[in-house]
């Protein structure tokens, strides 16, 4: 989990003045703080959970110890997300001691979920927040969003994730004896030429096209003569707009029937297709970044999923954070002027919007 992070975010957050619930579900930590009862209301999420780190032998410094070498600071989260939770909090601070009689409210919701299932971390909280009152008018995601540095992208959607396996069946035997057997792979190769030759669309205005890909091809067969028994795939599909998990899986069903061949497929899906259309929130915020960066950031709906797409169905989402190049990989490192400027980026945020006194 994110071994006592969130401990020390609850600690530094009621010292701010935060009124701070601690709310595990099933062996998840997670918290929620909140400064203000009114609105506007101004949300942040992050996490504190992160990616194993690999090999450790791999890294140039242990990857649970921060390291600072030159202007970097390296460890397994750096830039996803601790960073930016540590940037977002500290700009909190800086807002609130200089706008003390700032109207509405400020929270953050940090779980402990986001890496792996995401069932017991930001789902299970906005789930509290609405049987309590916590609802906010909009929020912001501290995922690393720009590719090599601050001022290109934010992020205002992402495409929906579709799992799928396939499996084919046969009659096992020897290869020698062929006409005893029935070997279902050229069966199940046919399939996943069809597939992965469709063309589902061209894309839309904020999305690229819908792309299936193949992640593995399995049968568990050790003897190389033997006709297998059966086979299956897996693949994987992000897709826009235009679908939804539902109507996806139905046009994979029709698209499989025509090749008149028995098979099985399962689909899977966490994440569906959202956009935050551009507007007030979504100005505000790359005004926020090209004042202190000098870059007017792209509005963007590419990469993966992340827990925006939750937090959707409640408020308007837009994804705000670091530099993204390094994330999930063997030496993760954050930039240190990065993380100052992004402080910068969020307490210029927080003005603009409760400055203005804007409920979205």
């Amino acid at each position: 989990m994110d071994d006592g992070a969130q401990v020390y975010l609850k600690e530094i957050l009621s010292s701010l003045g935060f009124e701070c619930y601690v709310l595990p579900f099933g062996d998840v930590p997670n918290l929620f703080a909140r400064i203000g009862t009114g609105a506007p209301h101004l949300c942040y999420a992050g996490h504190t959970d992160v990616v194993p780190a690999g090999d450790p032998a791999q890294w140039d410094s242990p990857p649970f110890e921060p390291s600072i070498r030159g202007n970097e600071i390296y460890g397994r989260g750096a830039s996803d997300m601790k960073g930016s939770v540590a940037a977002f909090i500290s700009a909190a601070d800086r807002f609130i001691k200089h706008s003390k009689s700032f109207q509405g409210s400020l929270s953050l919701l940090i779980t402990g979920d986001e890496e792996e299932a995401a069932i017991d971390g930001t789902v299970k909280v906005l789930e509290w927040m609405k049987a309590n009152g916590h609802i906010p008018n909009v929020a912001l995601v501290g995922e690393p969003t720009n590719p090599e540095a601050l001022g290109q992208e934010i992020k205002i959607g992402r495409r929906g994730s579709l799992t799928g396996t396939l499996k084919v069946r046969g009659t096992q035997g020897h290869v020698a004896y062929q006409d005893l057997a029935d070997n279902p792979l050229p069966r199940l190769i046919s399939l996943l030429k069809i597939l992965t030759d469709y063309k589902f669309d061209t894309g839309t205005e904020f999305f690229a096209p819908t792309n299936l890909e193949v992640t593995t091809i399995d049968v568990g067969n050790v003897a190389s003569n033997v006709i297998p028994q059966s086979g299956h795939a897996k693949f994987n599909i992000r897709f826009n707009d235009l679908w939804s998990a539902a109507t996806l899986e139905a046009k994979l069903r029709e698209i499989l029937q025509a090749a008149a061949c028995d098979y099985d497929l399962s689909c899977y899906s966490n994440a569906e297709c959202f956009l935050t259309k551009p507007g007030e929130w979504t100005r505000i915020a790359q005004d926020a970044v090209e004042q202190v960066t000098k870059r007017r950031p792209a509005l963007t709906t590419s990469g993966g999923t992340s827990d925006a797409r939750f937090i959707t169905q409640y408020a308007p989402v837009v994804e705000c954070g670091a530099v993204n190049a390094s994330i999930h990989q063997i030496n993760e490192h954050a930039n240190i002027d990065d993380l100052e400027t992004l402080v910068e980026i969020y307490e210029v945020l927080l003005g603009e919007y409760f400055n203005n006194s804007i409920a979205l």
